[in-house]
């Protein structure tokens, strides 16, 4: 259908296709830098957070902060902010909460170019369809014949240029969506990771040495002399 058609001329005098082509090649741009980023931080949450978990019941501090250090899923990153060492007055939900905001600016990077692709390109699109339109009615009055021949190239930038732009939208709108859903999930999965670990993390330290018990199961009173008089007991 299109293997006669001058798309050379109708890049080179139409605006609007030319702003298409550097949408589309900024969207491929952006979804392949995107697409190697999230294959980079892929890992297994569950796996890591065993590992702190395990770590941290047996008092291996340094060896679970090097296990989130090492890990590239965003979970690391956020466990490390409750297992680190950090000041008695800091909060470690404020520190859960910096760390997942530092790493969802860090998923969400150059997302909003794709928004902004999925949501432009049409509207060029329409542009390029109504600037055909006005240029092949400028091209029948000029003329003053309504023949095929006169109107072809404005009718054809009108359509071609509506087509291209919903090309170059649909592809960027799901993978917007595609990579917005990948964070979220990352994201969800980390903070539940992190608070699972903090909740046990407080249980263990709320949880002091209980007071020792007698063999015939009284408990032990603490401090008292074994035959130390009672304090009424006159001298």
């Amino acid at each position: 259908m299109f293997s006669e058609f001058n798309w050379w001329k109708l890049t080179a005098e139409s605006p609007s296709m030319i702003t298409l082509i550097v949408f589309s090649i900024v969207t491929f741009g952006v979804a392949i830098e995107r697409a190697v980023y999230f294959w980079r931080r892929r890992g297994n949450p569950d796996t890591t957070a065993q590992e702190v978990a395990q770590r941290m019941r047996k008092g291996e501090v340094k060896e679970a902060v090097w296990t989130c250090e090492h890990s590239n899923h965003p979970v690391g990153a956020v466990l490390g902010a409750v297992v680190a060492p950090a000041d008695e007055a800091s909060d470690v939900d404020e520190r859960i909460y910096v760390a997942l905001s530092r790493q969802k600016l860090l998923l969400e990077r150059n997302l909003n170019v794709l928004g902004t692709m999925a949501g432009t390109a049409p509207l060029v699109g329409l542009l390029g369809t109504v600037w055909g339109i006005m240029r092949a009615f400028h091209d029948m009055a000029r003329v003053g014949s309504a023949a095929p021949t006169v109107v072809a190239a404005g009718i054809a930038e009108a359509l071609v240029t509506t087509a291209v732009g919903l090309v170059v939208a649909v592809p960027a709108l799901i993978l917007y969506n595609h990579f917005i859903r990948r964070s979220t999930v990352m994201l969800t999965m980390a903070e539940n990771h992190a608070r699972t670990i903090r909740a046990s993390i407080a249980a263990r330290n709320d949880s002091g040495p209980s007071h020792p018990r007698r063999t015939d199961g009284t408990r032990e009173q603490a401090n008292r002399p074994a035959h130390a008089p009672h304090p009424l007991t006159v001298g």
